[in-house]
């Protein structure tokens, strides 16, 4: 048995196909499931179902997915923390984040890191929440930047900047006419979201039902942008990133309007493993975040 055989595992379980677990770990198929069944050998019990059409695991299967998990944990702390002797801030770094975060903060924050720490190699990678905390957990991140919820509490939090969601309407809504709107205005009203998966989209749900609003149930965009053009089409209302208002500037047949009663918003914070012992080069990451943003969002 050896490390790359956990990995294996794991990548299996993960993604539940062969196919796609052998191309996240750049082998063969026939290679990936070979291993996998010398591993069983190896230790005497059977790990997966052959007999479906599914990756199944049995229950010696996940325990053992479970503790390679923990093991490559361990593995990637000590490479971090050969990685840290007298090179801080330098050599590479992943970092992922969230849909609705990175488009409109990268072109902030990357003149100013690489300013800042020119000797990092910067690895991005964008996806979901739920999908960059897996990320984080297996090690094949160092940290993530994305929205504060339950799910991050597991995870080293520091929290970077609280950004506003802003209404945007049509200019030909009813409400394009108000310099801000209060929530309890939104009451009856139906408001287009983001598709499941997004914790933009219940972050906004959450203030628009205590509003008394409703989801218009007959869509759901699978990104800002799409919302954006729906907006501009009078198709619907929606809650807006402030950095995506900032970001986009302006476009005809967008209006955004201050939310007031209560403001809406979201708290954006880089997050890391507990006990990683590159945790100060995380916190000089995320301060050095933190001042690049602030005074965009303060001159907003």
């Amino acid at each position: 048995m050896n490390i790359r055989d956990l990995e294996y595992l794991v990548a299996l379980a993960e993604h539940k196909h062969f196919r796609r677990a052998a191309d996240t770990c750049n082998v063969s198929q026939p290679t990936l499931s070979g291993q996998i069944r010398k591993l069983e050998d190896e230790l005497g019990i059977i790990l997966l179902e052959r007999t479906s059409r599914k990756v199944l695991f049995t229950q010696s299967g996940l325990l053992l997915v479970d503790q390679a998990k923990q093991v490559l944990r361990e593995v990637k702390i000590l490479k971090e923390m050969a990685s840290n002797q007298g090179k801080d801030m330098t050599g590479p770094i992943h970092i992922g984040v969230i849909p609705t975060v990175g488009p409109y903060l990268l072109p902030y924050i990357m003149p100013a890191l690489k300013d800042a720490f020119p000797e990092l190699e910067l690895f991005l990678y964008e996806s979901q929440t739920s999908q960059l905390l897996d990320q984080l957990e297996t090690g094949h991140l160092d940290c993530a930047i994305l929205a504060s919820v339950p799910e991050t509490e597991p995870f080293i939090e520091v929290p970077l900047f609280n950004e506003r969601m802003m209404l945007a309407v049509s200019e030909h809504h009813e409400l394009a006419q108000k310099n801000q709107v209060s929530m309890p205005e939104l009451k009856g009203r139906e408001v287009l979201m983001l598709d499941d998966g997004h914790c933009l989209r219940d972050q906004a749900l959450g203030y628009c039902f205590t509003a008394g609003a409703s989801e218009n149930a007959h869509f759901k965009a699978t990104s800002l942008e799409m919302l954006r053009n729906m907006i501009a089409a009078n198709a619907g209302i929606t809650l807006m990133p402030e950095l995506a208002v900032l970001n986009e500037g302006s476009r005809v047949g967008v209006k955004y309007i201050p939310c007031t009663m209560p403001e809406p918003k979201r708290t954006i914070a880089l997050v890391y493993r507990p006990g990683s012992p590159l945790r100060a080069r995380y916190e000089r990451i995320a301060t050095a975040v933190a001042n690049a943003v602030k005074p965009i969002l303060e001159g907003n």
